[in-house]
């Protein structure tokens, strides 16, 4: 009765006059728990008087008292009296549960089980009795009752003859909006129950939600198409970016592989062995995860999706998608290839419209699941629950019988489960869509990792700890580390769904039990090989955005992040997305060369907290601290088409409104440690968000790359931001007539605009200069005392007086110098011949005043616009230019002011207004603008 069974039932296969037996039964079996009480509350007295007193007295060398030695000894002495009472209350238990099972096969030989509702014997019940007889017995029952319900189950007699080694085990998540009615699916699915199945606690029996992880499981044959394949072996050390090109692939091969639910080949860094599944295992065991439906516990099932191989994705079919079957369907994009749709509570449509209406619902699922991986998914439609659990529990004639453990009881005419609907249909999909997991065949304690879900104590055994094997392996007598609590213990048995295990291997679901260790420590977490998972207060992760995530991810922003059970807050930091497209793509084409070598292609799916990642789409990659990163503010939604990255990888990323956001580095700060695996798969959310909001809150999915320790790598990260400052050039050198190409080009020419004349240019000389036109020369030296500076071209230019000069470098942000840094490089020297040398003009000894001798002199004379001055008029052009080339520095240039000037090229008439500094420039006004650009010929006219 205390592991759910009921003592009613078995009353009901005994005769009248037998019915004490079960009274004599729960008698010895509330003597037996009182003694068990008492016996470990001695050991638990003398156990701490040995530790706190006997213990400090000799390793101090001082005698122990004499009267805590006398107690000890009665103490002892009590414990040995209990011990022999127990072993005679469990003889006289076993023989009367010996008594009662001879009595059941007597009466029930030579007939079959009846249908009966007063008769049914609920397989769940079974499995949770106390008594190995009397289960073997019912077990025996419930294979004739499954077999008149024509479900594929097998018989205990089947099972027990098979060692636990033998079961493949494959873990089922079943997901869905609350109240979809998962877990009625999961009581109707069911034949072995786990301590924490179908809603046990308290809590959730009086608000009547799923409220915690339920694990319970069925067994079938190995399904026929899992007999061919072939087990697979984990390559820790193989590289698996392939799946950015999986999930960035064109839409020729988005058809061929957007059905996650019929592929279960991909990427993970995995190799196939030469054995197949049937030469390995005998049956297959299903595990059924049942997670909460509750938006509030999206924790919850956050940490329950990351340890399943495949989904059954529950929804009403009277209200289709709801918001928390949205989110389920983005957890299960990140966590399997592989989903099944139940479309429930079809009983809820009249009869008449049933098949009409379960069809439009599936047009509509259909709808919702476009542009996701499961597009192809498989769906069926049935009641788990005829006419709801509270209907089903009074009516007669089946339903779900007994004390909500929902084993189902009686078929009708049709051959169909009597209180449930096409449960025969779901379970040929389920067994149809199976496939061979991705599982380490080899034995490898040194990298055992176990995800713990619950945790509770068993008088006289010690400590369970359920949970399902992540990694790795484990035996009896092995150590196993609690890293969270700082200690170490040995595997003192192992079970795997009540039957005694000698080994648990990656993908087991599993109970170890532990001697000496308090319960109420630990709830949930990892537990691991000693010394393999660390405490991390940071970490560096590839991460990708949930596409259906409509908020910005902002660097620096607060993120919830979940680890396999644990969800923390952290500080998180995008940047790298340029660098990293083009390292996927350089690793893709170096695996597939390697993959082209060998001849194997990688294998997708193992049950870890890192294989996960693989099927969020996230590739495994290294990252390189001596890498240079562009600064981004934000996460980018997509890559510029002008920025220099691959084509390849824009185009993906642009294409379609379904395409899956670039793949970017984060940095990720917790604020509060946590002990985890590299390789992990983290989930990013915003569950601060309205619970009522229609709207996603997982925002990215992440694979842990390296620790990250702010104290120490700080300053190790080398982002930098562009910079870019502008000049231009006031003054060409000498030309030359290059050898190779014979253009005239300039191999020094001076700049101006670009520094301070109080600037110390030492500090800028050897710096790279750039033009429009790609030529790349050197600063030289300073140039005068204005800011001027020289710059030499090895290669030559073409830059004209008045063109743009450009000074790009970077800076890092975590250098305290500010230092400028500079990449290219100058090119190869290209020599070339001089030409036009330049004639110097002979000064006049005694200048002439004649005003009329210089206007006659200046009549014709030619210069040049080298600057356009003044607000532009409304026709576009500007009012003012300033020329050179007109007069020379001893010209009075007073003297001709309003002299008219024209533009060779654009024929506009100006006048001089001035003089512009002391080189001989004036400013020539425009009274309708001028449109002729800089470095344009201008002509002054007679006077």
């Amino acid at each position: 009765a205390d592991k759910g069974g009921d003592p009613d039932r078995y009353r009901r296969l005994l005769l009248p006059d037998d019915d004490d037996l079960i009274n004599q039964v729960l008698t010895h079996d509330n003597q037996r728990r009182s003694i068990l009480t008492s016996l470990e509350s001695l050991r638990s007295q003398s156990s701490n008087l040995q530790k706190n007193v006997i213990a400090p007295k000799k390793k101090a060398g001082e005698e122990v008292p004499s009267d805590v030695l006398e107690q000890l000894k009665e103490w002892k002495a009590e414990m040995a009296t209990l011990s022999n009472q127990l072993k005679g209350v469990e003889r006289e238990r076993d023989d009367t549960l010996t008594k009662i099972n001879d009595i059941i096969e007597a009466n029930s030989s030579g007939s079959t089980i009846s249908t009966d509702a007063d008769t049914s014997v609920n397989t769940n019940a079974t499995e949770n009795t106390s008594s190995s007889s009397i289960t073997n017995t019912l077990e025996q029952e419930t294979s004739t009752e499954h077999q008149q319900q024509q479900l594929p189950l097998l018989s205990a007699e089947q099972i027990k003859t098979i060692p636990p080694e033998r079961i493949l085990n494959i873990n089922v998540g079943v997901l869905g909006h609350v109240d979809t009615g998962k877990t009625s699916l999961v009581k109707t699915l069911s034949s072995v129950l786990s301590t924490a199945a179908l809603d046990k606690s308290k809590q959730s029996r009086a608000r009547g939600i799923t409220l915690d992880l339920g694990f319970s499981a069925f067994l079938l044959p190995l399904p026929e198409q899992l007999r061919g394949e072939q087990q697979t072996v984990s390559n820790s050390n193989a590289s698996s970016v392939n799946n950015e090109s999986e999930s960035n692939s064109g839409d020729k091969k988005k058809k061929k592989k957007k059905s996650g639910s019929n592929n279960s080949r991909g990427v993970g860094g995995s190799r196939s062995s030469n054995s197949n599944l049937d030469q390995k295992y005998d049956l297959l065991q299903v595990t059924l995860v049942d997670c909460p439906g509750h938006a509030s516990l999206i924790r919850t099932i956050i940490g329950g999706a990351q340890i399943i191989d495949m989904v059954l994705l529950v929804v009403d079919a009277t209200k289709g998608m709801q918001t928390q079957t949205a989110e389920c369907l983005v957890i299960a994009e990140m966590t399997t290839r592989n989903l099944i749709v139940v479309l429930n509570k079809i009983d809820m449509f009249p009869e008449n419209e049933r098949e009409e209406r379960v069809q439009l619902a599936e047009k509509k699922i259909l709808m919702a699941l476009r542009g996701t991986k499961f597009e192809d998914a498989k769906m069926v439609g049935i009641s788990a629950c005829v006419g709801g659990e509270k209907v089903a529990a009074v009516g007669d004639g089946g339903g779900l019988i007994g004390g909500g453990t929902g084993s189902v009881t009686a078929t009708n005419a049709h051959g169909e489960v009597a209180g449930t609907n096409n449960i025969h249909g779901l379970l040929d999909v389920l067994q149809s869509q199976m496939r061979a997991p991705n599982r380490d065949a080899r034995p490898s304690p040194e990298r055992f990792h176990f995800a713990v879900d619950h945790c509770f104590p068993i008088k006289g055994q010690g400590t369970v700890l359920t949970g399902t094997c992540l990694s790795g392996s484990a035996r009896p007598n092995d150590m196993v580390e609690f890293p969270t609590l700082a200690t170490q213990k040995k595997i003192k048995g192992l079970q795997m769904f009540r039957r005694k295990a000698n080994i648990i291997q990656q993908g087991d679901r599993a109970g170890i039990c532990v001697s000496n260790f308090d319960a109420k420590l630990m709830e949930r977490g990892t537990i691991a090989s000693p010394g393999t998972i660390k405490l991390i207060h940071g970490a560096i992760a590839v991460v990708r955005k949930v596409r259906f995530f409509k908020g910005q991810l902002n660097s620096g922003g607060k993120f919830h992040v979940s680890v396999g059970h644990q969800t923390v807050m952290a500080t998180v930091t995008f940047w790298g997305a340029r660098e990293i497209a083009r390292q996927v793509e350089r690793e893709q084409e170096s695996q597939q060369q390697q993959m082209a070598s060998n001849g194997n292609a990688p294998i997708l799916g193992k049950s870890s907290l890192g294989g996960t990642a693989d099927l969020a789409g996230l590739p495994r990659l290294k990252f390189d601290w001596n890498q240079d990163f562009l600064h981004q503010d934000n996460y980018l939604e997509s890559i510029p088409v002008s920025d220099d990255v691959l084509t390849s990888q824009v185009v993906e990323t642009s294409k379609d409104g379904d395409s899956q956001p670039p793949l970017h580095w984060a940095r990720l700060e917790f604020l509060t440690p946590v002990y985890c695996p590299m390789d992990s798969l983290v989930i990013g959310s915003r569950l601060d968000t309205e619970v009522n909001a229609n709207a996603c809150r997982l925002a990215f999915s992440g694979r842990l790359v390296e620790r990250y320790d702010e104290r120490q790598d700080n300053g190790r990260l080398k982002s930098y931001t562009k910079k870019e400052k502008v000049g231009r050039c006031c003054r060409l050198g000498d030309p030359y007539r290059r050898s190779d190409d014979n253009k005239l080009v300039r191999y020094e020419i001076f700049g101006t605009d670009l520094f301070k004349k109080e600037t110390n240019m030492s500090q800028f000389v050897g710096l790279l200069i750039e033009t429009d036109s790609g030529d790349v020369g050197s600063i030289q030296s300073s140039f005068g005392s204005s800011g001027k500076f020289r710059v030499h071209f090895p290669a030559g230019t073409g830059l004209k007086e008045g063109d743009s000069l450009y000074l790009r470098f970077k800076r890092y942000a975590n250098d305290p110098r500010k230092a400028i840094h500079q990449d290219g490089t100058l090119p190869q020297a290209r020599i070339g011949s001089r030409v036009d040398p330049p004639v110097k003009k002979k000064k006049k000894k005694n200048g002439s005043n004649n005003a009329d001798e210089q206007s006659s002199t200046k009549n014709g004379a030619v210069g040049e616009i080298e600057k356009l001055k003044g607000d532009i008029l409304e026709n576009g052009k500007s009012p003012m230019a300033i020329v050179s080339g007109l007069f020379t520095m001893a010209d009075d240039i007073s003297k001709h002011k309003g002299r008219k000037v024209v533009a060779v090229t654009t024929e506009e008439e100006g006048s001089i207004h001035g003089s512009f500094g002391k080189m001989g420039k004036v400013k020539v006004s425009f009274e309708n603008g001028v449109s002729a650009e800089v470095g344009s010929r201008v002509k002054m006219l007679a006077a």
